[in-house]
């Protein structure tokens, strides 16, 4: 089977959602309890997207940090059970 893929550009400043954006990319904005981007890459999943490309610019670190592990927090989580 064929490997579906997609690329999510995420650049650009966020003029138009100022002064929000000054602390926060844009694409980690909350919609009710999650991120913005969270969303994109969950409809990209349950559409079976396979591999998912995202291209963000340098000041964009929090987008890489919200989907890297955090081995220390996921230890302490399941220290107290709360894996979910």
């Amino acid at each position: 089977m064929k490997a579906k893929k997609a690329v999510i550009t995420a650049g650009g400043l966020g003029l138009n959602l100022l002064p929000a954006t000054k602390a926060l990319p844009k694409e980690i904005l909350p919609i009710f309890d999650r991120p913005v981007i969270d969303y994109v890459v969950q409809e990209l999943k349950e559409s079976g997207i396979t591999d998912i490309l995202l291209v963000s610019g340098k000041r964009k670190r929090a987008i890489e940090d919200y989907f890297d592990s955090a081995p220390a927090l996921e230890m302490a989580l399941e220290k107290k059970h709360k894996t979910a």
